[in-house]
């Protein structure tokens, strides 16, 4: 709905600035000519005109550019519910079929020997490294 919308209002304002571009470059080139009072009232007419076209987009019924995102649909309670449902059904599927899959095999876990081996070269590490003054390794 949107897309067709702002696809046609991209086409008229691409139209519409093909045929202002001689414009502004006549008014770029002429802009350095204009007096600070003239330039002041350029700015208050152009700023006349944007109300104008606002008031002519309300009174026609247009979507105005405050109002320019769209309304958020609201969903029902029930609606929510159903959803909702629909989806543990699919999680307690899921979960089912993973019981399925092999058992993943146990972590093996160091002795306390093998702990404390690495413990022992650790701690001879760290002597020779302060009696040779480091503080770091």
């Amino acid at each position: 709905m949107y897309g067709k919308k702002l696809f046609v209002d991209m086409c008229y304002f691409s139209i519409a600035l093909a045929k202002l571009a001689p414009i502004m470059h006549r008014l770029m080139t002429n802009l350095s000519s204009l007096t600070a009072a003239q330039l002041h009232r350029a700015a208050d007419l152009k700023d006349k005109i944007a109300k104008l076209e606002k008031t002519l987009a309300s009174i026609l019924g247009s979507p105005s550019a405050t109002s320019s995102a769209p309304k958020k649909r609201k969903m029902s309670a029930a609606a929510k519910a159903k959803i909702a449902a629909a989806q543990k059904a699919r999680w307690a599927k899921a979960k089912g079929k993973s019981a399925a899959k092999p058992a993943l095999k146990k972590k093996r876990k160091m002795s306390a020997a093998g702990r404390a081996r690495i413990a022992a070269a650790a701690k001879a590490r760290w002597a020779k490294a302060k009696a040779a003054g480091k503080k770091s390794l």
